[in-house]
């Protein structure tokens, strides 16, 4: 079973800005908690229970989101405040650990993953979540992530989560090169490449890869030895590719929806969609959105 799971936190958020000026891009409010919880709390709900946040010395702030407040707690019990209090305790369940480490220079995706291995290790398998992308499961279906956490278990071979992407925006994503059919919603295929942002006539498919993988420890002396690629960073998909030739990898299609919450629009349609399903809130932002939408 897969335990662990890699958040890469460092980055300094610059497609957030001005909002990550200050505060990092993952602590931005989604209704009403921040981007990365919801993030962690996709990574627990599929059996992760190690988080390795990998982070600067800036981004504090997560790191005491996911920790006790003993003096905020002590003042909600002495108010009697136990809804919020029991809230704030269910943050991180009891059986799953919290685990930071720096990523010392920003040296890319790659090189914030490495830094990981001492915590993971190169004996097992983990998983890598981008913390400002959410993956919105169907109202009754299995968790996305676990299900591409039992295809690697299935298969053996590290696993790409996609999403089907409209053909005239394929020239924004890496898109992969499925062997032979592309595969159904919930179901993977063997891969034969991933070409970055290529032009819609030169596309081997409409599914984009959007930022959950899961890899095999052995991943880890693969970055070690990948030399500096685009952007004079170490490429996290320079040594996928590496690994992909020498023991393949497969795409997983997800069932769910994702929500690009680096992007301003992406963003804004992750506040609508959320609020919209919130089991408090939810009726009165659907109301609001009707309110707003017959506007003028």
């Amino acid at each position: 079973m897969i335990r662990k799971a890699v958040l890469p936190v460092a980055g300094f958020g610059t497609r957030c800005l001005p909002a990550s000026k200050a505060i990092p891009k993952e602590m931005i409010t989604i209704v009403d908690r921040p981007v990365i919880q919801y993030v962690v709390e996709e990574a627990v709900a599929a059996g992760i229970r190690d988080i390795v946040l990998v982070t600067h010395a800036s981004k504090s702030a997560i790191e005491n989101h996911f920790d006790a407040n003993h003096e905020l707690e002590a003042s909600l019990k002495a108010k009697g405040k136990q809804a919020l209090l029991d809230e704030l305790s269910a943050i991180v369940p009891n059986d799953v650990n919290i685990i930071s480490v720096r990523q010392p220079q920003p040296l890319g995706l790659g090189h914030a993953v490495l830094c990981a291995r001492p915590v993971v290790g190169d004996s097992e398998p983990f998983a890598v979540l981008l913390p400002d992308v959410l993956v919105a499961g169907e109202a009754g279906a299995a968790n996305d992530l676990a299900c591409m956490l039992e295809a690697y278990a299935s298969s053996g071979r590290a696993q790409l989560m996609v999403e089907e992407v409209p053909w005239e925006r394929v020239d924004r994503y890496g898109i992969v090169a499925p062997e032979g059919p592309v595969p159904g919603p919930g179901a993977g295929c063997p891969l034969s490449g991933v070409v970055e942002k290529p032009p819609r006539d030169q596309a081997p498919s409409n599914l984009a890869v959007i930022g959950r993988y899961v890899l095999p420890g052995d991943i880890f002396p693969l970055l070690a030895e990948t030399p500096p690629g685009a952007g004079n960073e170490i490429q996290l998909t320079d040594a996928i590719e590496t690994l992909r030739r020498r023991d393949g990898v497969d795409a997983w299609r997800m069932r769910g929806k994702t929500y690009d919450c680096g992007h301003p629009l992406g963003y804004l349609e992750a506040i609508l969609a959320y609020g919209c399903r919130h089991p408090r809130l939810g009726e009165e932002v659907r109301a609001l959105i009707d309110r707003y939408g017959r506007r003028e």
